[in-house]
């Protein structure tokens, strides 16, 4: 018989090897525990999703599930701010009810007076358990959302400030905040989102991989889907892969993060780069696959550094951006011609390949200051530099050329923008905008030699886009389905009446599969049962042996031609509504309005769901790139991948 005593609830999980060693129940892995420790079995534990010292701090954020909701019982209070008592309560003494008619001073001098006690004393100065959860959640959220280190809580002026703020409270220590706090929150911040995930029928997906300071590839994946008439977004994981990123590995990825939170057969498209390995990886998945229209126009904007009458002209503009901001006396005659100029107070911007749009921000900005530029060259501070190095002086023709650049690629510009918002759908903003594009890219009689040659370029190169039948298809429905571009169909985009009937075909097959072929056109089934009661009696026919054989079978035929007949008239009728119905004005939100058309279109509103929160651009994925950068930045470039994952979970989720 063991003489030590096992106290540990981690014994539940494991068994005594030896002396110095014990086995999981669960795995049968030999884990150390020399002198009784315990904490490398909770550690294995983690492993297996098994908490012992399961932290309560973040459990009043939870929010019920689904069933729990509608069991009937009540839910507590979700929110910090009701756990937050306040400490005026917990000081006060305690009074008690004197009777008003009671003249005794002495009775109630003797009531009113509390025992005072040194426990009494000693229960005055602490704070309440609710009141130091409520604390340890507000540290935390300052931590995650300023992205700021761990050690910050363990620093001398941070808890000088906390003890003079509120000298009874006491930060939690850098260990407890990162293993113990950020973790609770992460658990149930995520349980949140798998909630709502469970509550939804179509999720899209955009996805993107990024290395780190310390060249570490990481693999984001974001959730989009539409909630009560508002676009949601919400960043699933931030996941380290150590193994090299081809198609089968960024599936295999993909698939895990989707069964991790449930949402495997609620896919509807993924939106991606043009990158060779995501192509691969869409296509094992058997998705949609939707390319990112953003790096689209930013790949056929890019082509035009390939045009040497446009190279060589850049070439001349940059180095004269490359000259202001280097000098910095040029900064300073700049700001003095800007201002008596009454010019902007802007920068100069240098152009970046990798960005997208920076040549024609940089040719913006350059034509904006173009005055000032001049003037500041004719100063004296500044002339004499500049002869000695040379610098390129621009002709009016290569100020022309600047201005004809920008009118051209300005449409470009905002259509990267347009594409680009995370709030409302961008899936039927594709096909309209490449019409658009068509038009404004079309070489006029009027044009110059320099302007031919940039439309020529820029629509060689996105005219290869988007030509997949299947992709095209997509687009269409989506076009179709925005009740702000509805009417482009006319444009050119495709034949009307094919796209409208493959909607309807799409809709009764999903109506139908929902119904599950039994819903069945009520006012007929009334109707033909007035008429046989007000009919007498007839002998039926006696069935043949072939037709008792298969009554099941042919029953359930019946009903289903007459529920796809029903459900026929109703896609039929709500399509030549939405039809009829005008366009609504650019400014309008498409899912707000479907949402608010539900009782209208009750069929129609939720297959246009399932399009409209498909994304245009993998943007959001990109974005969560900036916050990462901040996470695991050079003071920070030790932190584990797995607490960057929570940090940016949290950070993008929960503020």
């Amino acid at each position: 018989m063991d003489s030590v005593r096992r106290r540990s609830k981690v014994w539940l999980h494991f068994c005594k090897h030896n002396e110095i060693s014990a086995k999981c129940n669960i795995c049968g892995k030999i884990v150390s525990s020399i002198g009784g420790c315990t904490s490398n079995m909770m550690k294995h534990l983690r492993l297996h999703g098994v908490e012992i010292n399961v932290c309560p701090v973040f459990d009043a954020l939870r929010r019920p599930s689904s069933a729990a909701s509608s069991s009937g019982s009540d839910p507590q209070p979700g929110t910090a701010v009701t756990a937050l008592k306040s400490e005026s309560d917990n000081l006060r003494p305690e009074i008690a009810n004197v009777s008003q008619a009671g003249d005794d001073s002495t009775t109630l001098r003797c009531a009113a007076e509390p025992i005072v006690t040194p426990f009494t004393i000693a229960a005055r100065g602490k704070m309440s358990a609710q009141q130091k959860e409520e604390c340890h959640r507000k540290v935390t959220a300052h931590i995650v959302k300023r992205l700021h280190p761990f050690s910050e809580v363990e620093s001398p002026t941070f808890r000088d400030m906390v003890k003079t703020l509120n000298p009874k409270y006491t930060p939690p220590s850098r260990d407890y905040l990162s293993n113990t706090l950020i973790p609770s929150w992460y658990k149930a911040e995520k349980s949140n989102i798998i909630t709502e995930l469970s509550e939804v029928s179509a999720v899209a997906l955009t996805c993107d991989g990024w290395s780190s300071i310390t060249q570490d590839h990481y693999l984001t994946i974001t959730a989009h889907y539409i909630e009560e008439g508002k676009m949601q977004q919400k960043v699933l994981k931030t996941k380290a892969v150590y193994k090299a990123q081809t198609g089968c590995v960024v599936a295999e990825e993909i698939s895990d993060v989707l069964s991790e939170f449930g949402i495997s057969d609620k896919i509807v498209a993924v939106t991606v780069d043009n990158a060779a390995n995501m192509d691969v990886a869409i296509k094992r998945l058997r998705f949609v696959k939707l390319c990112c229209f953003a790096h689209t126009l930013n790949l056929a904007a890019q082509s035009l550094y390939s045009l040497n009458s446009v190279s060589q002209w850049v070439a001349k503009v940059r180095t004269i951006v490359v000259w202001m901001k280097r000098c910095s006396m040029a900064k300073v005659v700049l700001g003095e011609k800007q201002q008596l100029l009454q010019l902007p107070r802007h920068s100069l911007i240098l152009d970046v390949r990798t960005r997208w749009n920076s040549l024609y921000l940089m040719l913006e900005r350059f034509t904006e200051q173009y005055p000032a530029i001049q003037a500041a060259s004719l100063d004296q501070r500044l002339r004499k530099n500049m002869d000695r190095d040379r610098l390129a002086r621009l002709t009016e023709e290569d100020f022309r050329k600047a201005e004809d650049f920008i009118n051209l690629m300005k449409v470009l510009y905002t259509s990267t923008l347009c594409v680009s918002s995370e709030k409302s759908p961008t899936c039927g903003q594709i096909l309209p905008i490449l019409k658009k594009l068509e038009a404004h890219l079309a070489v006029n009689e009027g044009d110059t030699v320099f302007v031919s040659n940039l439309k020529k370029q820029v629509w060689a190169n996105l005219s290869k886009r988007y030509q997949n039948d299947e992709i095209r298809n997509f687009l269409q429905v989506a076009t179709a389905l925005d009740p702000r571009f509805k009417h482009k169909l006319d444009d050119g985009i495709g034949t009307v009446d094919t796209i409208w009937d493959q909607i309807q075909r799409n809709l009764i097959e999903q109506s139908t599969e929902e119904d599950g072929g039994a819903d069945v056109d009520t006012m007929q089934s009334e109707s033909e049962d007035e008429q046989e009661s007000q009919q007498p009696p007839c002998k039926l026919p006696k069935k043949t042996p072939l037709e008792e054989l298969f009554a099941e079978e042919e029953a359930q035929n019946i009903v289903s031609q007459q529920s796809s007949m029903s459900i026929k008239k109703q896609v039929e009728r709500e399509l030549q509504m939405y039809q009829e119905v005008p366009p609504v004005l650019m400014s309008e939100d498409p899912a707000a309005w479907w949402w608010n058309q539900q009782k209208t279109y009750p069929l129609l509103s939720n297959f246009a769901f399932s399009y409209l929160c498909v994304q245009a651009s993998s943007t959001p994925s990109e974005r969560v790139f900036s916050t990462a950068g901040d996470a695991i930045c050079p003071e920070r470039s030790r932190i584990l991948p797995e607490k960057a994952d929570m940090i940016i979970f949290l950070n993008k989720n929960c503020f």
